[in-house]
């Protein structure tokens, strides 16, 4: 006999800090900023903060990424248990950002949830967030990524079930 398969559209949620909270943070300029260098800057200062266990280090990337076909089945989930991730996009486009919950260290399939971005706004993950890699929406893109490197196992991988068939396209 085969197997029932769920098909469940995400919905796509605006990404704001409140909502993304439980996930990590919004970067973002906007709030009060300190005017520097003889006023012709504004400095937006300290929108996160970059965590790593005790045996890793801070580390730069630029990721370039292809767009995805909408709608767009989704296929794993991973994790970084050791240090944040951060995700910010180089170029005015948003991107799809698919997160869940932990549920005894497996992700709670059960409420996962997509954000897509303004376009300007970037993502650091907690330490840990269940997310599924690179979504962008719009044509492929450049993203300044900051992570930790260092020893240890640091990327953990969950398929998502067979029986399980989740969607996202982005009202772009």
């Amino acid at each position: 006999m085969p197997a029932t398969v769920t098909t469940r559209a995400l919905p796509v949620e605006p990404l704001s800090a409140e909502a993304f909270k439980p996930f990590g943070d919004v970067i973002e300029a906007r709030g009060d900023a300190t005017i520097i260098n003889q006023g012709r800057c504004r400095k937006f200062s300290d929108l996160t903060r970059i965590q790593t266990d005790a045996g890793g280090e801070v580390a730069v990337h630029i990721y370039h990424t292809q767009a995805i076909k909408q709608p767009y089945r989704l296929d794993l989930l991973e994790r970084h248990p050791l240090g944040s991730q951060t995700f910010m996009p180089l170029e005015q486009q948003p991107f799809l950002i698919v997160v869940a919950p932990d549920h005894h260290q497996e992700p709670d399939f059960n409420h996962i949830r997509c954000f897509i971005t303004d376009g300007s706004q970037g993502i650091n993950y907690h330490p840990g967030t269940w997310h599924h890699p690179l979504l962008s929406a719009g044509d492929g893109m450049a993203y300044l990524v900051i992570d930790r490197a260092g020893p240890g196992h640091n990327c953990d991988e969950v398929l998502i079930p067979a029986h399980l068939s989740l969607t996202v396209g982005a009202p772009i």
